[in-house]
């Protein structure tokens, strides 16, 4: 058998019970003092009253002619009855100047001295006093009768301490109804308040908030997605340091509004949408990103939770997956044409014909040979080389001749490290991709690759702006094709994710050149899109090498304003 140890009582219990004893403190002073103060003002009202229907008494003409009579009591004892019934005094005592009584409440009374202080009422004083006579404690008030000056007799009137009390105790009655009134209401509106409490903190006590704080806290910056809670006017309630970093915002930005972060306009746009979004691809200056949105809402909208995903190096991988599907496909159909040619070597061979069958694979050979030599020659930067080769003979099996143009030429070594290979297959495997995509079924099919360096250029290019520094060397890699062309309305959105002239296919369209706007501006580099001489549409990447001694450019150099369109 084991002891249960009590839960501690819940934040919301604490402060019900806190403000309960603080509420019954209060109204139970202010009873107090209340009941004190009115006691106070009750003998001073009885003091007035007293005073007031002494001094009636004194003045009244029919006393003093009762006083010169030869039995002034007979006529002022039922007067001073009548009185004190009248005025709702306890006794109104008429006397001698000696203090001999004329009339009391008590007739056996009559006669015998006033027990009080009368000296001053002798001396002509009217005064007020708290004595214990033979009714017990009064109040009371003691006049002189005067006639011409002269003291003739005195007159007392007073009210029992007695009945003044239960005049207070009626006072405190009604006022322990009242406080009994607040303090209940007090408790009624505390238990409501903190019912509400109970509701907000599921009924956990100080020490369970702050504990849950303390993992929300330490969940929040350990988690390396990024976490984006917005309220309901799209501001910026809580970020975590993963949502900092991937979008790339820095500062005190909770309480500003989304439209204000700087953000691109298409994922600007996913975050002030109403509508849930469900692992939409956005891209930023340097990311890829997959956006969740889910709206909070309790009968009324109150905010958004936001998560964003880093994809920017599985977006390359997969990227690279294609490149490498692509050089298998192509290498399965080149298996398949050499299957073919050996077959028809073999043949000519047992035909009898073994020169013709020399001659028709050493023609083979030179082609492929020639082809090889075409591009290595051109273009010895191996990573680039072998994308061309694969893509040469992507484009082959898809009935497009790719051509590596004359001007191109790029030496092995010639590219810094802060240009790593990965980029470069994005960019120029994107653009290549597209233009195949473009030139496919039209007569040419042709797409023309063009890749080398040249002294970095000053001033406007179009539809851009060249990349900061102006000086140093580039790299131009230019890619042309003999498709429908760019249409002059879409220029300025050729390059935003989600463009596409296209049907859509698995996966969507539309990212390819979104993907290689962002890599140029990565690098600082800029992107154009013009119409080609032939027709169709040419492409142009200028990536910054560096200045003539060899520094190499920031990687996070601006590009001053956007490619074209504003992409990513």
């Amino acid at each position: 058998m084991h002891l249960r140890v009590p839960r501690p009582r819940s934040l919301a219990g604490q402060l019900f019970a806190m403000q309960a004893v603080l509420i019954a403190v209060v109204v139970a002073g202010y009873a107090l003092f209340t009941y004190i103060s009115d006691r106070g003002q009750a003998q001073d009202a009885a003091g007035r009253q007293a005073r007031a229907v002494s001094l009636a008494i004194a003045d009244s003409p029919s006393v003093l002619e009762a006083i010169g009579s030869p039995d002034p009591t007979a006529r002022l004892q039922p007067y001073a009855v009548r009185v004190m019934r009248d005025t709702d005094v306890d006794f109104v005592t008429i006397m001698d100047p000696e203090g001999i009584r004329w009339t009391h409440p008590d007739p056996g009374q009559i006669g015998r001295p006033f027990r009080g202080h009368i000296e001053r009422a002798q001396r002509g004083q009217t005064f007020t006093e708290t004595y214990t006579g033979t009714l017990g404690p009064s109040v009371r008030a003691v006049t002189p009768v005067l006639d011409d000056g002269r003291v003739v007799g005195l007159v007392s009137a007073g009210i029992k301490v007695e009945e003044i009390s239960k005049r207070a105790q009626e006072q405190l009655t009604a006022l322990l109804g009242v406080a009994a009134g607040a303090l209940l209401l007090g408790a009624v509106g505390t238990y409501v308040i903190n019912a509400r409490l109970r509701r907000h903190t599921h009924g956990m006590n100080a020490d369970e908030l702050s504990r849950m704080h303390d993992y929300h806290q330490a969940a929040l910056h350990a988690v390396r997605e990024g976490l984006l809670m917005l309220d309901g006017q799209y501001r910026v309630a809580l970020i975590n340091d993963g949502g900092r970093e991937l979008l790339g915002v820095a500062g005190d930005v909770v309480g500003a509004s989304v439209a204000d972060l700087g953000l691109p306009a298409q994922l600007t746009g996913a975050l002030l949408a109403s509508e849930p979004r469900v692992d939409e691809v956005h891209l930023t200056d340097r990311r890829v990103l997959v956006v969740n949105t889910s709206p909070v809402s309790g009968g009324e909208r109150r905010g958004t939770v936001v998560t964003l995903r880093d994809v920017t190096e599985l977006q390359s991988l997969m990227g690279e997956l294609n490149s490498e599907r692509g050089f298998t496909q192509a290498l399965r159909s080149q298996a398949h044409e050499a299957a073919n040619r050996l077959h028809t070597v073999v043949s000519l061979i047992e035909l009898g014909r073994a020169e013709e069958a020399v001659d028709f694979a050493t023609a083979e050979l030179e082609l492929a040979q020639a082809l090889t030599d075409q591009v290595v020659a051109a273009v010895s930067e191996p990573v680039l080389a072998a994308l061309l080769l694969g893509k040469t003979a992507q484009a082959n099996e898809r009935g497009v001749e790719l051509v590596v143009s004359r001007e191109s030429r790029l030496d092995d070594g010639l590219l810094p490290p802060s240009l790593p290979a990965r980029d470069l297959v994005t960019i120029l495997g994107n653009l290549v991709d597209n233009a195949v995509d473009a030139a496919q079924g039209r007569v040419p099919s042709r797409v023309t690759v063009a890749a080398y360096t040249e002294a970095a250029r000053g001033g406007e290019v179009t539809g851009t702006v060249p990349a900061a520094g102006g000086g140093g060397s580039e790299l131009v890699l230019r890619v042309s094709d003999t498709g429908a062309g760019v249409d002059p309305a879409h220029a300025d959105l050729v390059f935003q994710r989600g463009f596409s002239t296209k049907p859509a296919g698995e996966g969507g369209r539309g990212l390819g050149l979104a993907l290689v706007s962002q890599a140029v501006q990565r690098h600082g580099g800029t992107l154009t899109v013009t119409e080609a001489p032939g027709g169709g549409a040419r492409f142009e990447a200028r990536l910054p090498l560096g200045d003539p001694q060899g520094r190499a450019p920031a990687p996070d150099a601006p590009a001053g304003r956007r490619a074209a369109g504003g992409a990513v």
